[in-house]
């Protein structure tokens, strides 16, 4: 791994006082949560942009989901989210 670089950029106050809060309560400096924080934004970026090229691969192929099917899939998500959910037992 190469050496650790110095950056600087421009923050609100506030959330200043929020990462120093978090820090503190992990017994972390805040260096070490911006790079954590830097390191899952990454991550998340290339995950997305894996998803993109694969839907564009995907359509190249011509492997596309007809507008109705994708109706059918929304409304079934729909009624999954508003389904009643059993209750959990809290154990003794």
């Amino acid at each position: 791994m190469s050496s650790p670089r110095t950056i600087s950029f421009r923050i609100a106050p506030e959330k200043v006082a929020q990462l120093d809060a978090i820090a503190k309560s992990m017994d972390r400096d805040r260096s070490y949560l911006l790079n954590e924080a830097v390191a899952s934004y990454l991550d998340e970026q290339q995950r997305f942009a894996a998803m993109v090229e694969a839907g564009l691969e995907a359509s190249r192929k011509g492997d596309l989901i007809d507008d109705e099917d994708l109706g059918f899939m929304i409304e079934s998500w729909k009624r999954e989210k508003s389904a009643p959910r059993k209750a959990v037992r809290e154990k003794a």
